[in-house]
């Protein structure tokens, strides 16, 4: 995993993977700490960080290539982060959209579920947002402790 301080839109690509409106992953990727995951010469993966505050740091967006999906790089890159921001912060959040695969793969890396903001992909996005076939309405978050 390799932080990226200058040229992040360069993987613009990616982060609209996980984020599909430009505009909602400006609002983050300037004060953000941002990671590319490289296996061999292929960028396979990146994720943004933000702080916070009070010892919180949040994974505003992960993605994996399609074609490198399902073979763990996702889990990777949390558990380096995990490792990355211990003892900086005692806790990582995340927020998504409230579909069984997304949720499935966040509590299968440890994240625990915390809250819901009622319509906050309605309320924030410029186009309905569907994931696995479904409309996302809500937002749910978790939260996992940092070593």
């Amino acid at each position: 995993m390799k932080q990226v301080t200058d040229g992040k839109k360069c993987y613009l690509d990616l982060l609209l993977l996980a984020d599909e409106q430009e505009s909602m992953v400006d609002r983050y990727l300037g004060r953000g700490e941002m990671f590319i995951f490289v296996d061999g010469d292929v960028v396979v993966g990146e994720c943004v960080v933000t702080d916070e505050g009070a010892g919180v740091c949040e994974l505003k967006n992960i993605a994996v290539r399609p074609g490198c999906q399902r073979r763990g790089f996702g889990r990777e890159m949390i558990e380096m982060l995990s490792g990355h921001y211990a003892g900086r912060y005692e806790t990582m959040i995340v927020g998504t959209g409230d579909v069984p695969s997304t949720v499935g793969f966040y509590k299968k890396c440890g994240f625990e579920y915390s809250h819901r903001i009622p319509g906050f992909f309605t309320d924030n996005y410029d186009h309905p947002i569907i994931e696995d076939g479904i409309l996302l309405c809500d937002m749910v978050c978790f939260r996992r402790p940092i070593p």
